[in-house]
């Protein structure tokens, strides 16, 4: 399996070098904000650093959307779900996860050294059939920032990063840190790569973003709401008691009263997951300052 990430990792890097040769402007000159949601998981395999670099060669996206876990010796990760997916995941063995072994593949009761030996790009997506398949592992978000700021400097972009902290109440010391453990380790992280400008954390869980209001009350926050509730924007701003930068709903509830309140309100609204071009006219259309998507190759036409 080794044998194999590097070739494949080697490979894909010498296209992405091969791409890069034109001069690209630095993100977010225009007033949409376009993200990548996951990196793109409908082209490459989510929240890789691969999948990251790749949709760096597409102007029109200005922003690396992903999610976080925290392994059982305190490293942050790039994994959208607290355990090993078994939808993505093959082990080292080259088998695949079983129902009845969730329990024993959770990120934060799992050091690094282990769950890097899982692959996550191999097998074949059932929601995602264009995805392209290269072996790849969960990485370290600092490894991550780190790539794409070195690809930036070398094609001319500074990308912006939306972060999703993955936590639920409950949950705390079992799937994921507390809330303030947990928080403090992605600021931490996020001031060393001095990328706290460009950054924006973001959550459906209120708790973090409490703590990210009242500890670092200057940092970007985005309020992840999802079902019909998100066009009550006024009620889900009382649930966390302050005004977030970014209002980030499910697509699917956005209104022209939406996008009303929240401007009036000072606040940006950036829906999710919005997979094909006419969700993605339609929304502009009522004013939205950007979209979250699968496929950023859409952003295109």
């Amino acid at each position: 399996m080794k044998f194999i990430i590097a070739i494949a990792t080697l490979l894909f890097t010498g296209v992405i070098a091969g791409c890069s040769n034109t001069k690209h402007t630095t993100s977010k000159t225009n007033n949409m904000d376009f993200q990548a949601h996951r990196g793109g998981r409908g082209l490459l395999p989510e929240n890789t650093i691969v999948a990251m670099l790749s949709v760096m060669d597409n102007e029109k996206v200005n922003t690396l959307e992903m999610d976080l876990a925290v392994t059982k010796d305190k490293q942050v990760v790039v994994s959208h779900d607290p355990i090993l997916n078994p939808i993505i995941t093959t082990k080292p063995d080259g088998t695949f996860i079983k129902v009845n072994e969730l329990n024993d593949n959770i990120i934060y009761q799992m050091e690094y050294a282990m769950l890097r030996k899982f692959d996550v790009g191999l097998k074949i997506h059932p929601g995602f059939p264009q995805q392209k398949k290269i072996a790849v592992t969960i990485p370290i978000l600092s490894a991550l920032i780190d790539s794409v700021e070195l690809k930036g400097v070398r094609i001319g972009r500074k990308m912006f990063y939306n972060i999703e902290i993955k936590s639920v109440d409950g949950k705390d010391g079992i799937e994921h840190p507390a809330p303030n453990e947990f928080v403090d380790l992605v600021v931490n992280l996020i001031k060393q790569k001095n990328t706290v400008e460009r950054t924006s954390i973001q959550s459906f869980d209120t708790r973090p973003l409490k703590v990210l209001h009242e500890k670092y009350p200057n940092l970007h926050t985005a309020y992840l709401v999802e079902g019909k509730n998100a066009a009550d924007v006024k009620m889900k701003l009382d649930l966390i008691g302050f005004t977030p930068t970014i209002y980030s709903p499910e697509f699917k509830y956005v209104s022209k009263e939406t996008v009303d309140f929240c401007h009036q309100h000072k606040m940006k609204i950036i829906p999710w997951t919005v997979n094909t071009k006419n969700e993605m006219d339609a929304l502009m259309a009522l004013g939205v300052d950007g979209l979250i998507t699968d496929y950023p190759n859409l952003l295109k036409d």
